[in-house]
């Protein structure tokens, strides 16, 4: 496992090297064509994962996911896998991102390229701001935005804190909201380096509409149903990585 790791890491360092054509080629096209030249480098990562690491996947739901997008996606986090893989089944996602990751080499302006919505998470409520104005922007175009809510990778069986932006922007847009539950962490973890091979879950779950709803409702009804399907997954398919119940 640690020797495919290592291969995984360098055929996939090559391969962002080798995007640089295709960014600079990219940026002269418009942003749909733009969007999917720029993820092939996601694709190629999940190839890696599967053929170098033994990383498959296996997804429930995604019919429930309206096609036409313009819908909030509040996903769990817990590796880099889910933020190749959402961008395959979404229609031209909009990742709510820390503006950090604007600074990583090739990586950083390919997130440009693709329209993230970078924002400064030690700014507070210009935070917020910033992801209510460029996120109903992005759902207006007929985009999907993707939100963390835990605000980063998380540990499997960690505590739970869902912050509350990603449901006030659907609220304040009147947008579907999909909960989405991944299991990544249990085999491409936060902490270690190794990969595990397996198969990773995603469950998409049923949409839940905003109108009528205060963001804390939406907030409480995405976490219960994400969490509740969590636990599922680790009790069905088990999770090496995931926290004994005393470190929760």
């Amino acid at each position: 496992m640690w020797l495919r790791t290592v291969c995984f890491y360098v055929l996939g360092t090559l391969s962002l090297v080798l995007h640089i054509p295709v960014l600079i080629i990219s940026f002269t096209r418009p942003l749909e064509r733009r969007y999917y030249r720029l993820f092939s480098f996601g694709r190629s990562i999940l190839w890696l994962a599967r053929h170098v690491t033994g990383i498959r996947y296996e997804v429930q739901g995604l019919d429930q996911v309206p096609k036409e997008g313009g819908s909030v996606v509040l996903a769990k986090h817990q590796s880099t896998w889910e933020t190749m893989f959402l961008p395959t089944v979404l229609r031209l996602t909009a990742f709510v991102l820390k503006r950090e990751l604007l600074r990583i080499p090739i990586f950083g302006q390919g997130l440009q390229g693709i329209e993230a919505i970078a924002i400064d998470r030690a700014a507070g409520r210009q935070s917020l701001e910033q992801i209510m104005e460029k996120g109903a922007a992005a759902l207006a175009q007929g985009r999907d935005v993707v939100i963390f809510p835990e605000g980063t990778r998380t540990r499997p069986g960690s505590r739970p804190h869902y912050r509350m932006g990603g449901a006030k922007l659907a609220v304040h847009a009147q947008a579907t909201v999909i909960p989405v539950a991944i299991d990544s962490g249990c085999l491409w973890p936060k902490h270690g380096f190794v990969m595990r091979p397996g198969t990773i879950h995603v469950v998409f779950g049923p949409p839940i509409e905003t109108e009528g709803c205060t963001a804390s409702e939406v907030n409480a009804m995405v976490q219960d149903w994400i969490e509740t399907k969590q636990e599922e997954l680790y009790q069905r398919h088990g999770c090496p990585t995931r926290l004994p119940d005393s470190a929760q």
